[in-house]
C-alpha cells in the first residue's frame, strides 16, 4: 500500500535562514541561528570522508577497551558505513547517508563477503525489518525489499510503502533513523528543517508507521533530531537520543538520552533543552516546566547517534541491557569531545546511574581541526554475543568481543 503523507499545519516560522533580502543568499544552514557576536566563529562541520580509509593505514591499536575486551577490524570498503541491522539469519545489513546504496554482509567461505541490495536511492540511511521484508527510510520516503533474504544475490526493486517525509525539502536534518517495534511497526525520526525554528507537523517529532495498514501517527514532538533509537528490552519502551541546537555556547545545550513513557509526550524543542534550558529565541513562549525531560544529559554537542540494548550472552553479566551509545563528536565547540562509544546503565526503575566511556581512541588532539581520525555512527549486538560499531569517516565496521 503506498499512502501520501501530508503535513497538517504548514511551517509556522523559520528563523534566520529564510531571510527576506532575495538579494543577499543566505548563510549556510549550519550557520542557522548564530549570533551576531558568533558570524566570525571559525567553528565549522568537518567535511565527510567520500571515499573511505583502509584499516592497514589507521592506528587501529590506538582505541581502548576495558579490560577482557578486544576491539578489531570486523570489515573495511564500507564507504560511508552507518546504520547497521542483523536478520534473524545472521546478515548485517549496512546503510549509508551520503550515498545511495545498502549493503548486506554475509559470511562466505570463511570470509565476509559485501552484496549491494539497493542502488540508485536517496539518503537511505534507516534500515529495519519485519518478517523478512527489510524497509529502507530515504529523504523522502519509505521502500521495502520483500524476501531479501533468499534473494541476496537478486535483489528485487524497492516498492514504495509511504511517501510525504520531507515537506520542505530544504538543507535541515532530513535523515531518518529507524527501528522495528515489538508491534512490528516501524518507529522512525523527522528532524528539525533548521538548527532552531518552529516545525510543522511532522517534523522534531518521531512517528510511526504500520506497514499492514498504512496509517501513520506521530508518538512524540519536540525532538530536535533524533538519530538512534532502540526498545528496552524488558519494559519495550523506546529510548532514543536527540542532538540539541548550536550556537548558544560550547557547554550548552547538552544533547540527550531519551525515554518515551507515553504516546505524545513533548521533549520540549524549540522552546526548552536539556530538560532545563529556556531558548534564547523561542523559551519565552513556554516553560521547560512543561515538557518531559531527559533521562540523561550526555555532554555539550557530542552528537549521539546509534543506540542498542546490549542482549547478548558474550559479555559479563553486569553488561545485560545495558545501553550502549555511539557518539560521533562534536564540531560546535571550541574543544572537542565525543568520537567514541558510551555505556549506560540504568536500574531496575528505569533511571540512569552510571554513563560511562566504552570505546575510545578516534580523538588524536581535542584542538585540532579535524581532531580526530575516525567517527562511530551505529552500534549493533550478533549473533555471537559480540558487538559491531560502524564508522562512516573511514568506512569501517569494528567488532568488540569479550573472554576472560
Amino acid at each position: 500500500m503506498i499512502r501520501k503523507l501530508i503535513p497538517l499545519i504548514a511551517l509556522i516560522a523559520v528563523h534566520g535562514a529564510n531571510a527576506q533580502n532575495t538579494d543577499t543568499p543566505p548563510p549556510p544552514s549550519w550557520k542557522q541561528g548564530m549570533s551576531s557576536e558568533q558570524t566570525t566563529s571559525p567553528l565549522h562541520p568537518f567535511a565527510p570522508n567520500l571515499t573511505g580509509v583502509e584499516a592497514k593505514e589507521l592506528p587501529i591499536s590506538s582505541l581502548k577497551v576495558p579490560a577482557g575486551f578486544k576491539v578489531e577490524v570486523w570489515i573495511d570498503g564500507v564507504t560511508n558505513a552507518r546504520s547497521l541491522l542483523l536478520s534473524p539469519q545472521g546478515t548485517v545489513y549496512v546503510s549509508n547517508r551520503i550515498g545511495k546504496n545498502v549493503y548486506a554482509i554475509v559470511e562466505k567461505d570463511g570470509k565476509r563477503v559485501m552484496k549491494t541490495v539497493a542502488k540508485g536511492l536517496d539518503t537511505p540511511n534507516g534500515i529495519a525489518m519485519i518478517d523478512g521484508t527489510l524497509y529502507i527510510a530515504e529523504r523522502g520516503r519509505i521502500v521495502k525489499l520483500e524476501n531479501i533474504e533468499s534473494r541476496l544475490d537478486n535483489p528485487p526493486e524497492p516498492v514504495q510503502v509511504v511517501d510525504g517525509l520531507d515537506p520542505t525539502n530544504g538543507p535541515g536534518h532530513f535523515w531518518k533513523y529507524m527501528v522495528a517495534g515489538p508491534d512490528k511497526k516501524l518507529y522512525f525520526n523527522i528532524g528539525s528543517p533548521q538548527n532552531i525554528t518552529l516545525p510543522n507537523y511532522i517534523q522534531a517529532a518521531i512517528l510511526r508507521f504500520d506497514p499492514k495498514t498504512g496509517v501513520m501517527e506521530r508518538i512524540a514532538t519536540g525532538v530536535r533530531n533524533s538519530v538512534g533509537m532502540d526498545f528496552h528490552p524488558v519494559t519495550k519502551k523506546l529510548w532514543f537520543t536527540e542532538h540539541a541546537r548550536d550556537w548558544v555556547s560550547d557547554d550548552l545545550p547538552h544533547d540527550e538520552l531519551n525515554v518515551l513513557n507515553k504516546v505524545g509526550e513533548d521533549f520540549g524543542y524549540p522552546f526548552c533543552h536539556q530538560g532545563d534550558l529556556p531558548d534564547p529565541i523561542y523559551g519565552k513562549y513556554a516553560s521547560c516546566s512543561q515538557f518531559t525531560k531527559p533521562a540523561l544529559k550526555m555532554g555539550a554537542h557530542v552528537a549521539p547517534l546509534g543506540m542498542r540494548f546490549y542482549t547478548g550472552k558474550m559479555f559479563p553479566a553486569e553488561y545485560k541491557n545495558n545501553i550502549f551509545i555511539a557518539r560521533h563528536g562534536s564540531w560546535n565547540r571550541t574543544t572537542k569531545q565525543g568520537y567514541d562509544v558510551m555505556r549506560v546503565v540504568l536500574d531496575g526503575n528505569g533511571k540512569v546511574v552510571k554513563y560511562e566511556p566504552f570505546l575510545t581512541g578516534f580523538m588524536t588532539n581535542e584542538k585540532a581541526d579535524p581532531p580526530m581520525w575516525g567517527r562511530p555512527v551505529d552500534v549493533q549486538v550478533i549473533a555471537d554475543g559480540s558487538m559491531l560499531v560502524s564508522d562512516d569517516h573511514n568506512g569501517i565496521i569494528y567488532r568488540i568481543s569479550y573472554s576472560k
